[in-house]
């Protein structure tokens, strides 16, 4: 892997942490690599993606599920505009037209076949037939602030966040976008990590500096929420938990936060761990069962809806960026996915 220096951000203290640090760095060295360039068509937004003979060992940022029940479909996106599909958690094959190689970080879907990813230079995707091809929406050669996050309440009205405070919405699908000014002051250019819909509507996004945003109009207006926490959260997961509306957060050094009213005040749960944690999945429908993955192939499991963890088998290290519980009617069988593509998942402790 190409060695990247850290990059510090303008008035503010150098970032820390793997995820911060390889999405600037990227992002950084991509601008760097162009700057020079006069012909735009020979920009990695430009041009589309290849299709890989080792595509499943693509460094892997984000992953969700097309559609619900065992019909699902995993949606897995990453590193030179590889988007990877699979219908059984098992065997995965390369969408067939993504027409950029830019690195994606995110992805959503509001059904089986409707979804969108984005990712570095602004790029957002869109698909209308479950991720077998790609159309781009939108982007911008040369972009700093490289999309980190993207949610879709409907067919029509999205969210996208990123790096320094930026965050974008649209009302048309994803066709056109405009600015979201989130905060004043200190929280106005935090970076922004993970947007998520909580049980009863609200919209939140896990930030820098344990900061969450919460919106209670759809992200019209947005209040600063202090969780306690000093590092970056960097992905949450919200659900049900016995008819309350509840949250649980994960981020730097292992820190676990967890909210039971609808995201507007958090509690520290302990973790077992100082690993940073990178994921965090809902494993049944009651929201009982949940998942972390981390760095150091760091494994935690929770049957209590998060009040709890334990470690389960690590994954000889590997960095796991993002897992998810694979569709199915039977036991809930994780996916799970890293900088060295999709990973097998441990061994069911006898």
């Amino acid at each position: 892997m190409r060695s990247m220096p850290i990059i510090s951000r303008k008035y503010k203290t150098p970032l820390t942490g793997w995820l911060s640090a390889a999405f600037l760095a990227l992002s950084a060295f991509s601008t760097v690599a162009h700057a020079a360039e006069s012909v735009t068509s020979d920009w990695p937004t430009n041009r589309p993606a290849q299709i890989r003979a080792q595509a499943a060992s693509t460094s892997l940022l984000a992953a969700t599920v097309a559609g619900e029940g065992p019909g699902g479909r995993i949606i897995a996106v990453g590193d030179h505009g590889v988007i990877l599909l699979s219908d059984d958690g098992k065997t995965y094959r390369q969408a067939r037209s993504v027409p950029t190689r830019t690195m994606l970080t995110s992805v959503v879907f509001i059904d089986r076949n409707n979804g969108w990813a984005a990712g570095h230079d602004g790029v957002i995707l869109k698909t209308a037939d479950g991720g077998d091809t790609w159309k781009l929406l939108r982007q911008q050669y040369g972009e700093e602030q490289p999309i980190l996050s993207i949610w879709f309440g409907d067919a029509s009205n999205g969210l996208a966040v990123g790096l320094f405070g930026m965050a974008l919405s649209t009302a048309d699908g994803g066709r056109t976008w405009g600015q979201v000014k989130l905060s004043d002051g200190d929280a106005a250019d935090r970076h922004l990590y993970r947007i998520l819909a909580t049980q009863s509507g609200a919209l939140l996004i896990m930030a820098e500096a344990g900061t969450v945003f919460r919106s209670e109009d759809g992200g019209k207006h947005w209040e600063v929420i202090d969780t306690g926490e000093k590092g970056s959260l960097w992905s949450a997961v919200a659900f049900s938990d016995n008819g309350v509306s509840t949250v649980v957060a994960v981020g730097m050094r292992g820190h676990i936060i967890r909210s039971t009213d609808d995201g507007k005040s958090w509690q520290a749960i302990a973790s077992g761990t100082t690993q940073s944690l990178t994921d965090v999945a809902r494993l049944s429908g009651s929201g009982q069962n949940l998942a972390i993955g981390g760095m150091g192939g760091t494994l935690l499991s929770s049957s209590d809806g998060g009040r709890h963890f334990k470690s389960e088998k690590n994954l000889e290290d590997a960095p796991i960026t993002a897992l998810l519980k694979a569709p199915g009617a039977g036991p809930a069988q994780l996916a799970l996915f890293s900088m060295a593509g999709v990973l097998q998942p441990p061994a069911a402790k006898p």
